[in-house]
């Protein structure tokens, strides 16, 4: 490192007099230099052990052969591929790809491998699948909160002749299924054929080495094909890819039941724990270097990698499997309604990237639903229209142009995780408000209003129609899903509570009440579709019935509406849960988590104000005359029935009537008891519900 410059004869710093020696303990002044940009303390992730790939490789980092005895060499190569395995599970959870993947040597020296067939065909796929993966991901363009994902740097990534990395591999493989047969063989058969040598120099550790190598590489096989059938067209490989699916979830199986085998075959022992090591034998691999592309994860600094344990790397794989598995198994609905909740349903499990990626290119297919179905058609279905109007000349019009861009984009939005999901439908909901107005001021240009219109029949106007209300419903939809992600990203502290309940059953209300207006006009269109001319009686009471679908957000209803006024009152009995924060007013909150609901007015009419009206004179003296949660428990109870062949819907309101009983029973214990009783002690908890609050009452 330089020294810094003397500031002897410098002329533009000051010179002051030599200092006037002190009598006592003398005070010694250390000088030391400044650090640098570049300078290791400044910037650890700088210091390597090699500068080059060619100077690892020169200094032996990465040996063809991996050793000189067939045994170590064997077991190398099978450490190296588990390591790969680890490396390309943290690569997916968002680190990298040049400090995972490509910490490899071997992989940014490809054709040095070429003498060494069995890691010359496992390099080649892993190559091939890290580009297939890339290639997903950049496609579905979900990776905006990953933005590390996508990004090669300049990597070897697409090598020539990686089209044939499949023939490759299947010729290695074959060669070792042949050693494993003859292993088998019984003792007199057990002479090898002659073109056919041994893997390794121990003839009591081939068969398990065999064992271990063929799962290995058939896994990698089978996952390449799930890769390459998910992104056939139309969704036509869906159906091949559950089959190789099952075979790679098979052969993961058999990779976890080899580590016996491997940790046993020597004699030497692993330093530290086995279940943080990256390769089932716990040895360390050969041929990586986490820091020898830190100098390629521009724009970001580098940064020290850990990389996943073997294991946890394989749990990762199990659960992208099935992940991919349940897409897989997915019918292809072209109903709307069906769809977004099947998507909503397969985000509670928290799907990584690379299987939401897959979900959003199956769904959203060259501007089509899959591929097939444009989205006028899936509208026009979603807003219970004739069939015969999916083909009408309408759909040229601007506005129908941007309400399928918008479906488009809804689809795509729920694809993403849950944080970025919250932000863009928050922000999202402005443009369903935009286009609602423009619907409207259409319809009103071209017929006037509503009301004064009498020709039924008119098709152009029943499309404005139905339209116009079914845009309403799936406003209010978004708008009730952007309120309970707050719940599952934690957003909202218990004194925010009361007014998250409040808003969400304001958005309820006006959800049921459109749901309830668009299932009354899907009837309408189904009964003039069976051209009825007399109802009998039984068709009229059933017709008087409320159903189900808005019984159901009638539970939701009761239960915020209940969780609000027993918050409030809590809040207006109870000083303790009236503390002020001391950062911000209550006014502050209501604007931070509601400001993008209020900028589109969702629902109109709804403020602090009114907020601070509603729930200002709640007490639990009127509470106990009127119980919310019964209501709930009494709805879950009746709707149940109705649901018997929806497994998931039947199972949430299981949830709902657990918080209604559970909520309904601490009600009561308050009012009992008295909310101003020292000794009561409340808390509330999601142990039931994902969103809506059990309470819970104990005496100290």
């Amino acid at each position: 490192m330089k020294k810094p410059p003397s500031t002897a004869n410098h002329p533009s710093l000051p010179r002051f007099p030599p200092a006037t020696p002190l009598s006592g303990p003398t005070l010694r002044l250390s000088f030391k230099p400044p650090v640098q940009i570049m300078d290791p303390k400044m910037d650890s992730g700088i210091v390597c052990t090699y500068y080059s790939i060619d100077e690892a490789i020169e200094n032996g980092a990465a040996p063809i052969p991996i050793s000189l005895d067939s045994t170590i060499d064997v077991r190398c190569t099978i450490d190296i591929m588990d390591h790969l395995l680890a490396c390309e599970a943290a690569w997916h959870k968002g680190h990298s790809l040049a400090q995972t993947v490509f910490s490899c040597i071997y992989l940014l020296r490809l054709d040095r491998t070429a003498p060494h067939a069995l890691l010359h065909s496992y390099c080649r796929i892993i190559r091939a699948t890290c580009k297939a993966v890339v290639s997903v991901v950049s496609d579905a363009r979900t990776h905006e909160e990953e933005d590390l994902f996508t990004m090669t740097y300049g990597l070897p990534l697409n090598g020539d002749g990686d089209d044939k990395c499949l023939s490759i591999l299947n010729a290695v493989e074959e060669t070792i299924s042949r050693q494993l047969r003859a292993c088998k063989a019984t003792s007199s058969k057990r002479r090898l054929p002659e073109d056919l040598e041994p893997l390794q120099s121990n003839p009591n550790l081939e068969e398990g080495f065999c064992k271990a190598l063929l799962c290995r590489l058939r896994f990698r096989k089978h996952f390449f094909h799930v890769l390459s059938c998910m992104k056939r067209p139309q969704g036509r490989g869906l159906e091949s890819a559950r089959k190789h699916i099952a075979s790679c979830l098979t052969e993961l199986e058999s990779i976890l039941k080899s580590a016996d085998f491997l940790r046993s075959c020597f004699d030497e022992s692993c330093e530290g724990d086995i279940d943080d090591k990256t390769t089932a034998s716990g040895f360390e691999p050969i041929g990586f270097d986490a820091m020898l592309n830190s100098r390629l994860s521009a724009p970001t600094p580098p940064r020290a990698i850990k990389i996943l344990s073997w294991k946890k790397a394989v749990e990762y794989f199990v659960k992208l499997l099935h992940d991919l598995d349940v897409i897989c198994s997915y019918s292809l609905d072209p109903r709307l309604e069906s769809l977004l909740r099947f998507v909503v349903q397969f985000q509670k499990s928290q799907p990584d990237l690379v299987a939401r990626s897959h979900l959003q290119l199956l769904l959203v297919q060259d501007g089509k639903l899959y591929g097939r179905d444009p989205f006028f058609a899936v509208i026009n279905k979603a807003a219970a229209l004739p069939e015969a109007t999916k083909n009408h000349d309408i759909q040229k019009n601007e506005s129908f142009l941007q309400l399928g861009m918008l479906v488009m984009n809804l689809l795509k939005i729920l694809c993403t995780n849950a944080a970025w999901q919250r932000r863009k439908l928050g922000k999202f909901l402005q443009d369903w408000r935009v286009i609602y107005v423009q619907l409207e001021l259409a319809f009103r240009n071209e017929y006037g209003e509503v009301s004064s219109s009498s020709n039924d029949e008119n098709t152009c106007m029943k499309i404005f129609q139905h339209i116009l209300l079914w845009v309403e419903e799936q406003t209010y939809w978004i708008a009730f899903r952007f309120l309970i992600l707050g719940f599952e990203l934690e957003l909202y502290s218990t004194g925010e509570y009361c007014m998250v309940y409040w808003y969400l059953y304001a958005v309820l209300i006006k959800l049921t009440e459109k749901t309830h207006l668009m299932m009354a006009v899907s009837h309408d269109t189904a009964k003039r579709k069976g051209k009825k001319k007399k109802d009998s009686p039984k068709d009229l009471a059933r017709e008087s019935r409320i159903p189900p679908a808005v019984l159901f957000l009638q539970c939701y209803i009761c239960l915020a509406e209940g969780l609000t006024m027993m918050l409030a009152a809590l809040r207006n009995e109870i000083p303790v849960f009236h503390s002020p924060s001391p950062f911000n007013t209550e006014h502050e909150k209501f604007v931070q988590h509601f400001e993008l609901l209020q900028r589109a007015c969702i629902p109109d009419h709804v403020s602090y104000p009114s907020y601070k009206e509603s729930t200002t004179h709640a007490r639990f003296s009127t509470l106990a005359m009127y119980n919310y949660f019964k209501d709930a428990q009494r709805i879950a109870k009746e709707v149940k029935s109705s649901f018997s062949n929806d497994p998931e819907r039947l199972a949430e309101l299981r949830k709902l009537e657990q918080v209604a009983e559970h909520n309904s029973v601490a009600q009561n214990v308050i009012c009992r008891l008295g909310a101003l009783d020292p000794s009561l002690k409340v808390s509330f908890e999601f142990s039931h519900h994902p969103f809506f609050a059990t309470v819970v009452v104990k005496r100290s």
